[in-house]
């Protein structure tokens, strides 16, 4: 049976392996683009060690959970200074020692009259003038995937972007705006997420030389990220067998050093009405060298959330009828037992099938996690009130790197729930690492859309009514933004909306962990069992 394992590895499998612990000497735009479709690099511990951050427009009323402002809501037009030029002033969104890059940036608006500068090592002129409060203008020529108009998006008017293509720095990094109708005072919401490495890394600036170099490698980059590689892998069948209520069946994987590669799963219920509450009530389980890591219902490991929902992303498939493909990379050192869970009421046939192949396990290896939790009838408060609350997504306790989470929603207001800003804590934070303008900006969107979308890195893969009542789900994962801790991270998310009520939100979580690190989630089996309200 080992041979079926190991039958098929595509030559672009191989090539994946070649960047398994992935480092480049020199930093540069072409290998961090790279980076981005090297998929194995994510389950090893940086070999340039960096930290993750993140620029934005938060309130800064808020700056301490004990003191009043901390859920104050104007996330819009704040700045780190004004710059007094020849003729005209600049509002500093960022400004940052090198060595680094920008691996995010996001931004929306009303009105774009003015324009955004990003400098590059102290240069007195900007390397990218944007002549708008708009992304798509910046003349980069990319597509979607590596620069997403977001679902509102109008040309003229309201509308936001999000931007992905890395862009490298040496020694410093700024980047300005100049409003230039001053009377006008439009919201200028934004988030500029950068990577920051150690002081004697080297890394090339972004120049548009290299860009222009590169093209075809942005070109081959753009593609890989809308279709990833899976249609040319042969997958093993594992598993394929009726799993009756309450109980569980298991497979164990061949002994490694060994990664899951990929894994195509389909469950399905008896009856059609029951498919929605058979995916949420079956549990995917995996033991990795004797810790379990992944414990999760198999509709929210996909990323759709409640309902099987289509889903297009770099590390989740869901195609139309219903099959889930797993592109996350996950390794192992000597032993992995794949189970699945049956907490329903009725029998659930299951189909499971993967690629195993050999994998280079070193001392920067981590395993794979998936986490899971569940808080009905949160209580959401109006954003204008002094009362508020956060939902904690995860806490994790260890060494690792968070690489993104979805989160599926049954709103029971008929308006809208997602004022709130995520707070990212890094290891001994004061102050989060990220703190966030709405919780729809977090998924690289904006202006409270209830609307389907799809992007590699951030989907809504279920809206079901326009005031947002009923299930949302949006997702994203985390590439060249992951972020990696070293002892300790925690995520939580604002509880605000437009009016006060509830909601229940179930948050899955996916990152990567060193041994024995953990997140904190016990006692869920009752959450999965519980009947989904409609």
């Amino acid at each position: 049976m080992r041979k079926a394992f190991y039958s098929v590895v595509s030559a672009f499998a191989v090539l994946l392996m070649s960047f398994n612990a992935f480092s480049q000497e020199e930093v540069s735009f072409s290998g961090l683009l790279k980076e981005m479709t090297a998929s194995k690099a994510m389950s090893y511990w940086p070999a340039n060690n960096f930290t993750t951050h993140q620029a934005s427009s938060y309130d800064r009323a808020s700056v301490s959970p004990d003191q009043p402002g901390w859920y104050n809501n104007a996330d819009f037009s704040q700045y780190i200074r004004t710059e007094q030029k020849s003729g005209h002033a600049e509002q500093v969104m960022l400004d940052v020692d090198g060595p680094g890059v920008i691996v995010r940036f996001w931004l929306t608006t009303f009105k774009r009259n003015g324009i955004l500068r990003i400098y590059f090592d102290h240069q007195d002129s900007a390397t990218l003038k944007i002549p708008a409060y708009d992304l798509l203008k910046s003349g980069l020529n990319l597509g979607p995937a590596l620069l997403n108009p977001h679902s509102s998006y109008q040309p003229k008017e309201k509308g936001g972007s999000t931007l992905y293509l890395p862009l490298p720095y040496a020694k410093h990094c700024k980047v300005t705006w100049e409003e230039k109708d001053l009377q006008e005072k439009q919201p200028r919401y934004y988030q500029i997420n950068y990577r920051t490495y150690l002081p004697k890394t080297k890394v090339r600036t972004f120049d548009f030389k290299e860009l222009a170099a590169a093209k075809n490698l942005i070109g081959e980059t753009e593609k890989l990220l809308w279709n990833p590689p899976v249609a040319n892998h042969t997958t093993a069948s594992l598993l394929k067998k009726l799993i009756q209520p309450g109980k569980t069946v298991s497979i164990t994987l061949p002994k490694g050093p060994s990664s899951i590669d990929v894994m195509r799963l389909k469950i399905a219920a008896q009856q059609l009405a029951l498919q929605d509450q058979a995916l949420r009530s079956t549990i995917i389980k995996i033991v990795f060298d004797n810790e379990q890591t992944v414990w999760c219902p198999v509709g929210d490991f996909s990323g759709s959330g409640v309902g099987g929902k289509a889903l297009q992303s770099w590390y989740r498939i869901v195609s139309p009828d219903g099959q889930i493909i797993s592109r996350w990379v996950m390794p192992y050192q000597k032993s992995a037992v794949v189970s699945f869970i049956n907490l329903s009421d009725v029998p659930i046939e299951i189909d499971l099938s993967a690629q195993v192949s050999k994998y280079q396990w070193t001392k920067s290896s981590m395993y794979f996690h998936a986490s899971w939790k569940q808080k009905r009838e949160e209580a959401i408060f109006k954003f204008d009130t002094p009362k508020a609350q956060e939902l904690n997504f995860i806490t994790i306790k260890g060494k690792g790197i968070y690489l993104g989470n979805n989160m599926s929603v049954f709103n029971h207001m008929h308006t809208w729930y997602g004022e709130g800003d995520q707070k990212i804590w890094v290891d001994q934070d004061k102050f989060p690492s990220e703190f966030g303008t709405g919780t729809e900006d977090y998924y690289n969107t904006s202006w409270a859309p209830v609307v389907l979308y799809q992007t590699p890195f951030a989907n809504a893969p279920r809206a079901d009514h326009e005031d947002s009542y009923g299930y949302n789900t949006f997702t994203r994962t985390r590439n060249l933004d992951r972020i990696p801790f070293t002892n300790f991270f925690k995520m939580d998310m604002e509880m605000l909306g437009w009016q006060n009520g509830t909601a229940d939100f179930a948050a899955t979580t996916y990152w990567y962990g060193f041994a024995k690190a953990t997140d904190q989630i016990t006692g869920m089996e009752e959450e999965a069992k519980t009947i989904l309200p409609k």
